[in-house]
This record gives structure tokens, sequence and C-alpha cells, in this order.
């Protein structure tokens, strides 16, 4: 007669392997089977914005690649930190992701007190989508033809010049302080709600540069009002070929707004790997860069590891400038 101690201890064994053998080729077959429902893409801004359109072209895109419904869910609310932490704390089987931004996934954590979750634990990245370079632009009014004159210019008189930005905490408030920091010029910061108001006071001669995304000044600069002295990006942006990057006048600020997709924590990497091949396939195509043009947008791509450096980089570089500046959203 098999003793009770040996007998449990074999059912548990038994067991163990039922578990080993058995769920696993059934989880197994749930990935192989995702999507099995509609996917909801959650964007943590308002419906109408940029982030919120490119989220539903790519959802038209990726419905049509896997046979099920993408569909896009507006989360909005302090600086796309809700909505991202509805994607944080969602189940990791795929059929929740989300479109976000550099904000949260990167900038916020130092500029909120506070965070209801952790951008490099509580979150899978997926792919990169794009990303928004950012412009110096003066008036012409403004006795510079490039962003190096107008550091000599606010070196020399740093209470004549000003420079607007679309409010604190924006990465057009980070990238001027950033600016300040390398170049040793100190031109006054002036906040704005939005980049709308500052360009109005751009234009009417109230402050002499503005520091932010470019998709707003491509027209005025395009059409000889507003004067790019520098984008921000690592390379000129196609949009404005003519005005150089910050780099290449040899001052080190480099800035950008940058768009990804991203699920919770742990989800499956065939599911992650499904994600990011569909999702490079749109933005390496004319029809995805032509549209994510239309927003001032450059197409990026590349692995979810990639993502996730960039995450952890641009957390570490933004913090030192927020630490240094003093500045807080709360």
């Amino acid at each position: 007669m098999t003793p009770r101690p040996l007998f449990r201890r074999s059912l548990t064994i038994a067991l163990s392997a039922a578990a080993l053998f058995g769920i696993a080729p059934l989880s197994a077959q749930a990935q192989a089977d995702w999507p099995s429902k509609p996917v909801k893409i959650v964007v943590p801004f308002p419906a109408g914005g940029s982030t919120d359109i490119v989220a539903r072209q790519l959802a038209l895109h990726l419905s049509n690649t896997f046979g099920q419904q993408f569909v896009v869910d507006n989360r909005a609310g302090a600086g796309g930190n809700i909505g991202t932490d509805l994607v944080a704390k969602s189940a990791p089987d795929g059929h929740t992701i989300g479109l976000s931004t550099s904000g949260p996934l990167a900038n916020n954590k130092s500029l909120y007190k506070t965070m209801p979750f952790d951008a490099q634990k509580d979150l899978t990245p997926i792919a990169l989508v794009g990303e928004i370079p950012l412009v110096i632009v003066s008036s012409p009014a403004v006795k510079a033809g490039s962003l190096k004159d107008f550091v000599a210019l606010a070196k020399a008189n740093p209470a004549q010049y000003s420079v607007g930005h679309p409010g604190n905490g924006t990465i057009g408030h980070l990238a001027l302080e950033y600016f300040k920091t390398t170049t040793g010029s100190a031109p006054q910061s002036v906040p704005y709600k939005g980049d709308t108001p500052a360009m109005t006071d751009l234009l009417g001669g109230q402050i002499q540069a503005i520091s932010a995304p470019v998709s707003a000044f491509i027209p005025n600069i395009q059409g000889g009002k507003l004067t790019g002295l520098a984008v921000t990006s690592n390379k000129r942006f196609p949009g404005l070929p003519n005005v150089p990057t910050a780099l290449e006048q040899g001052i080190e600020l480099e800035a950008t707004v940058w768009f990804a997709i991203i699920g919770p924590a742990g989800l499956p990497r065939p599911v992650v790997s499904k994600l990011n091949q569909a999702i490079n396939s749109y933005t390496n195509s004319a029809e995805g860069r032509a549209k994510l043009a239309q927003f001032g947008m450059v197409e990026a791509n590349g692995g979810p590891d990639l993502l996730g450096t960039l995450m952890t980089a641009e957390a570490a570089k933004w913090k030192k400038v927020v630490d240094a500046a003093r500045i807080s959203l709360e």
C-alpha cells in the first residue's frame, strides 16, 4: 500500500507536469491566435489631436493586417499619465495597447512628484512610430540668421531677449532650459498655453523667439514671416531643408517629441514581434510617411529594444534638466 505522504508528493508532481505540458501549450496557442477579439489602442490625449489622428491611421492599418478591429480609446488627462496608466494596468494579453509620447514615457517621471506607473517597469516597449523635432524660431525683426547669432545677441543683452514656449514642463520649455545651460545664455523664459498664443506674440513683437515643436510653425517659416534659427533633431527636418540643426551650428541641443506603441508589462514576445513588424511596415511605407508628414512628423522604426533604450536614456537626460531648473507640475 502506498504511504499517504508519498501519494501526495506523487499527486503534486503529476499536477505540476500537467500544468507544464498542458497549460503551456494552451498559452502558446492563445498567442498564436492573437488577436482573437478587437484590440483597444488607448490614446492618452484628446480626440482630434495629432496623436489621436495618427492612432486612427495605425488602427486602420492594423485592422487590415490582422483581420480584427483595432479601436482607438481616448483617455486624456495629467499630461498623458491617465491613459498610459490604463495601459500599464491592463491584462498583458495583447488586446489593450497604447500610442503614447515621450512625455508619459520619459519626461513626466521627473515633472510629477507622484506617478501612477513606472514606464521602465510597468510597460512593454513595442515600436517607435515617429518624432516631431523642435524648432527655435524668431521674428525677422531680430537680426539673427542662425541660432548661433541669436546666442551672441542674448549673451550681450539678456534682458532684451525673451523666448516663449508652449507651457511649463512641455518639451519646448525643457529644451529652452537645456539650451540656456549648454550655451551659457540667459534669455527670459515666457510660458504660454500652447503654440498659437506664443506665435501671436512673436509675430506682434512681444517676444523675440519661440522654442516649440515644429509643426505649427512650418507655414510661416516657409512664407518668410518667421525665421527658423535651428531645428533640434539630429538631422535636418525634411519639411524645412534650409533650416540647419543646432548640432550643425556647434550647439549641443537635441530634443524631439516622439510617439510609440506600448503595452502592459509581461506582454508575450510573439505578440510584441507581430505588432512591431506590422507597425514598421506602415511607417516604412510611402503612405505612412506621407500621412505622418502632415503633422510635421518624421517616421521612426526599429525593434522594441531600441524603444526601451530610448525611454531609459530620455528619462535620465531630461531629469537632469528638470532638477537643475527646478521644474514641477505639482
